[in-house]
């Protein structure tokens, strides 16, 4: 519908050449927007046709994901993504998303977060027992192959630790398709005999077959409808397949919309993807950031040597006093935090900080951006763990800091995640520190999550 009125637009870069502007964004999206956050605390600038909003102020990222948050759905790229995740939690939108988160949050109860515990324990010390003193690994490709483990594990009772470096590999493969079909002439591109193609189509065929083979090993297993997350038999006490296949008996019973095998799949491969590429990004900038001080490492050592002591038991009890490791694990995803943007859509005409919102407009928010603000964080590129003390963090407008984004649409793990990146610290520092190996640089990579483009080369010490 043609508006009456004209439409003031905030400050922002005038770009004759708007696809100039993209394709920088695309080579260096947090340098872009960096520089656009200049102009204030909402801005604005265009890709072609697309009417894009920058907000960089708490108020105002409060606003689209809390106080209008029924007025805007997922961003152009993660309506994209739907190719590779098809209608799952993170994708759908209204009642759909609604009935499936309910159907999910039960496997992220806090009543199982403790159950869980001895499940990633064993996994952290399966991987660290295999490390060898003053060897040299990329720990983002470690790290990546422990949360993937766990997730299989706890979720969909698999093992997959044998086959999870090549998973890990396919993993790679779709998420740098993710940041590709952004580009101008993606559908055209997508028709192309490249490479690049047959790798992406090659890897998300293996994925499927994992999720299918996920799903055939529960199929001869007596579910039904009353299944229920932390009943029965302990093994099975998160399996979050099993719940989803009896809301599909249940549902073919009442006629409601799960029903289809493909929502299903749908749902097991966004738990399989996102389910562990926050932490295992988290974890690797934690270990990075540690590495380069000395004496926030050694106020950690000193910490869990207090803590877990000689034989290393980590509970819910002892965890709840890692006080400082917890402050690390929050100042490294301050600085680098494992999602570094997250984009809306306006389905209707909205107000914002004093200026129209036109419907069909994309708003964008970066955590990577706003957890850097010197406004809310002195020395705001320091990292300075003491920084997470309660005074401090009373004084803090809340969405300063949103690492797992905010509102009705919050990461449905945030809780397990914070768990399980605790936990993980905790036992690998009470056995090695890591020293950053300079061959290879060190550069964040944005595509989907904040992921280190080279990987992150550590030799290991193992402490005694």
């Amino acid at each position: 519908m043609r508006r009456k009125y004209p439409v003031k637009y905030p400050p922002g870069p005038t770009q004759k050449l708007p696809l100039v502007l993209f394709l920088n964004f695309m080579r260096d999206p947090i340098r872009i927007i960096s520089d656009i956050s200049k102009y204030g605390d909402i801005s604005h600038f265009r890709f072609g046709n697309q009417h894009i909003y920058l907000l960089n102020h708490p108020d105002y990222i409060r606003d689209v994901l809390v106080t209008y948050n029924s007025n805007f759905v997922k961003s152009r790229g993660l309506q994209l993504a739907r190719k590779v995740l098809g209608e799952g939690l993170l994708t759908s939108e209204g009642s759909t998303h609604d009935y499936q988160r309910q159907l999910i949050q039960p496997a992220f109860h806090q009543r199982l977060l403790p159950a869980y515990v001895s499940i990633m324990k064993q996994y952290i010390e399966n991987m660290i027992g295999r490390w060898e003193d003053n060897t040299i690994l990329d720990i983002h490709k470690e790290f990546t192959k422990l949360t993937l483990a766990i997730v299989c594990k706890i979720f969909f009772n698999y093992e997959i630790e044998l086959d999870s470096e090549e998973v890990s590999n396919h993993v790679t493969t779709v998420i740098e398709y993710f940041n590709r079909v952004r580009m101008p002439l993606a559908r055209l591109i997508e028709l192309l005999p490249l490479s690049s193609n047959k790798r992406f189509r090659s890897a998300k065929r293996q994925l499927d077959k994992i999720i299918c083979h996920i799903i055939d090993g529960h199929e001869p297993a007596a579910v039904d409808s009353t299944t229920e997350l932390g009943h029965g038999d302990n093994s099975r006490a998160g399996d979050l397949v099993s719940v989803l296949l009896a809301s599909r008996k249940a549902d073919l019973v009442s006629g409601k919309v799960f029903t289809s095998d493909l929502r299903l799949k749908d749902n097991i491969i966004t738990i399989f993807l996102a389910g562990h590429e926050t932490v295992a990004n988290a974890l690797t900038w934690t270990f990075y950031l540690l590495s380069q001080s000395k004496e926030i490492e050694g106020k950690l050592h000193n910490e869990v040597d207090s803590v877990l002591g000689d034989d290393g038991l980590t509970n819910d009890v002892n965890m709840s006093k890692l006080l400082f490791t917890e402050k690390v694990f929050a100042e490294s995803m301050r600085l680098y935090p494992p999602a570094w943007a997250v984009g809306r859509q306006a389905i209707n005409d909205c107000r914002i900080g004093g200026y129209l919102i036109p419907a069909g407009s994309t708003i964008l928010m970066s955590q990577y951006l706003t957890h850097r603000d010197p406004r809310f964080f002195t020395e705001p590129h320091r990292f300075n763990p003491e920084r997470w003390n309660n005074e401090i963090k009373a004084k803090l407008p809340r969405f300063s800091y949103f690492p797992f984004g905010g509102g009705p649409r919050s990461c449905i793990g945030e809780q397990f995640a914070w768990m399980e990146g605790i936990l993980a610290i905790s036992t690998v520092s009470r056995r090695w520190r890591m020293d950053l190996e300079p061959s290879r640089l060190v550069v964040p990579q944005p595509l989907l999550t904040l992921r280190p483009k080279y990987g992150i080369l550590m030799r290991l010490i193992r402490r005694t």
